[in-house]
Formats: C-alpha cells, structure tokens, sequence
C-alpha cells in the first residue's frame, strides 16, 4: 500500500505542478511572452556564429536585431525599438547580405575562369 500511495502523491503534485505552471502564464503573459522571445534572441544568436552559411548567418543576425527590437517595445521604448528595426535591420544586415551575395557571385566567375 506504500508504493501506491507514493506514486498517487507523485502524481498528484506532478498535477499541481502542472496547474500551477498554467495560473502563472494566465496572470503573466507578459513575462511568458518575454521569456520566449528571449529564448528566440539568444538561439538565434547562437545560430549567428556556429551556421556554416554566410548568408544565413546574415539572415540570423536580422532576427536577432528584430527581437532586440521587440524587447525595446517591451520596455516601452518606442523610438529606440523603431530606430533598431530601420538601421540595423534595414540598413546594416541587408547591406551585409547584399555585400555577400556580390562577393559570392565574383568569387564564383572567378573560380569557373580559372578552370
């Protein structure tokens, strides 16, 4: 009867566990909503440095910007949010895809050339 009643405790708290998880994203969807775009900022990240594609790494980097600019709104920074997404994200991180696309494609007349 111990190792029943064990296992009914352990599912029972596994159930309130579970019951609270769900009373806090009801009551903070603000900080849930955080929280993922965090986790989203921190693995694109990543994905900006270990990606073997240069282009994508480009591409990552945009929506690492673009969270970062989210968080601005986040903090009810406005201007400051809308000044990331029009420089970095529209300025800076096209003009690195672009420049990279261009330098590709010499790269590659290059190369057929030479054979």
């Amino acid at each position: 009867m111990g190792a029943g009643s064990s296992i009914g405790s352990f599912i029972d708290s596994v159930i309130g566990l579970f019951w609270d998880i769900l009373n806090f994203i009801g009551e903070n969807p603000d900080a849930v909503a955080f929280i993922a775009l965090a986790a989203i900022t921190i693995a694109s990240a990543i994905f900006v440095v270990i990606s073997d594609e240069v282009v994508h790494s480009a591409f990552y980097l945009a929506l690492t910007f673009v969270c970062v600019a989210v968080t601005y709104f986040f903090l009810q920074a406005e201007l400051i949010g809308v000044v990331q997404i029009m420089v970095y994200v529209g300025a800076v991180t096209i003009m690195f895809a672009f420049s990279i696309m261009l330098t590709r494609r010499t790269i590659m007349k290059r190369r057929d050339s030479d054979e």
